[in-house]
């Protein structure tokens, strides 16, 4: 395993973290449930290859992870950096403060290593975290009593409020932020935490799984060179000089051992593969924007359908060869929060959207197209 240093935190961090968010599941009369055995069975094989990064939080795994990854530190407490997060549901650094405590009491430690303020944005920043005796300052004092060692944040915003964030938070040690093959929006921000002595942790290294699929789009980035999608994926990632760690969501030994691979491997891409591969994925993206740019003029569809988001799956499949992940995915649609809406084959044909499709898209064939790849109709 490779090792990073870790901003200014006088960590040395391993190249991959363990993401704690998709443990393995089994079935026990007709119901799943988190299989507790097998998922301390693959943290500790990730321990044991090197791994002292692992990432947890509240609401993981129906709530289960924090307990399960816990019971897995037992004999490696020593070895192993803690992160876990805090989801600031209101502007209270008292209640703050108990939510801190029962992931304590939940992880059965003493000190959580680096603690975020979960998934914010800089509407959240100004309005809850800051506020006088808010959670930045139940924050600081945590730190100071020893239940923190380290204050970090994790991102959803524009990358420009990033930037805002770091400069107005100033105790922040590290962040943890998307940032993968397709999308690279975050790279500036992260060079300017990493210049800001921050510690860049990255989440969705893999594309949130959609990278794992098998590729020959994505495999034809580096002829010869890679075995798998999630390969280069991983390695592309490594190679930014500005990330400290990916973090990887693991539900195998197999993905903890290949993905342990590749984060040993001392041999970087050089800059030319890196630039090559940045110029082949923005032309890829011209490509899927000529399908579809994601602006939205089109919605609300009368039935319901999620036009972007289905040719944004299409994409997937047409632009980039994840074959296996847009047939999935797409037979997801309305089946969960972030897949939400109807499918391309509800659509009646009405050329409402196509009125308003300021790219003149010929949205109907199209949505057609789609049900009939994806949906096999």
């Amino acid at each position: 395993m490779l090792y990073r240093k870790f901003g200014n935190t006088g960590v040395l961090i391993s190249a991959l973290g363990f993401g704690a968010m998709r443990l393995p599941q089994k079935e026990i009369n007709g119901k799943l449930v988190y299989d507790e055995d097998e998922s301390i069975r693959i943290i500790h094989r990730a321990f044991e290859l090197g791994v002292n990064y692992i990432d947890t939080a509240p609401y993981y795994c129906d709530s289960q992870s924090e307990v399960i990854v816990g019971k897995a530190l037992k004999g490696f407490r020593d070895r192993v950096y803690v992160s876990t997060k805090n989801p600031i549901e209101d502007d209270s650094g008292d209640n703050f403060l108990k939510r801190l405590e029962n992931s304590l009491k939940k992880l059965d430690i003493d000190r959580i290593d680096f603690y975020h303020m979960w998934g914010i944005n800089y509407e959240t920043f100004k309005e809850r975290i800051i506020k006088k005796g808010g959670p930045l300052d139940a924050a600081k004092r945590a730190k100071e009593e020893g239940m923190i060692g380290h204050i970090s944040f994790s991102f959803h915003d524009r990358p420009e409020n990033m930037i805002k964030i770091i400069d107005r938070g100033e105790v922040f040690e590290s962040v943890l932020c998307q940032y993968n093959l397709l999308d690279r929006s975050n790279e500036e921000a992260m060079a300017y935490a990493a210049g800001k002595g921050l510690g860049v942790v990255v989440m969705g290294p893999v594309g949130g799984g959609r990278l794992g699929s098998p590729s020959p789009v994505i495999q034809s980035l580096l002829p010869g060179k890679v075995s798998s999608s999630a390969e280069i994926a991983l390695r592309f990632v490594l190679a930014n000089p500005n990330v400290s760690c990916a973090l990887s969501g693991m539900s195998t030994i197999e993905m903890v051992e290949e993905n342990c691979k590749v984060a040993s491997n001392p041999d970087p891409l050089s800059p030319e593969e890196i630039e090559r591969i940045k110029k082949a994925m923005e032309e890829n993206k011209k490509l899927a924007d000529l399908y579809c740019t994601g602006c939205n003029y089109c919605m609300p569809c009368p039935q319901g359908v999620n036009i972007p988001l289905n040719f944004q799956i299409m994409n997937y499949y047409r632009v980039y060869g994840l074959v296996e992940f847009a047939k999935s995915e797409y037979q997801r649609i309305g089946t969960v929060q972030w897949l939400s809406g109807k499918k391309a084959e509800e659509c009646i044909e009405c050329g409402i959207c196509e009125e308003k499709c300021p790219q003149k898209i010929q949205i109907r064939k199209q949505l057609k197209e789609t049900a009939a790849t994806l949906g096999g109709k």
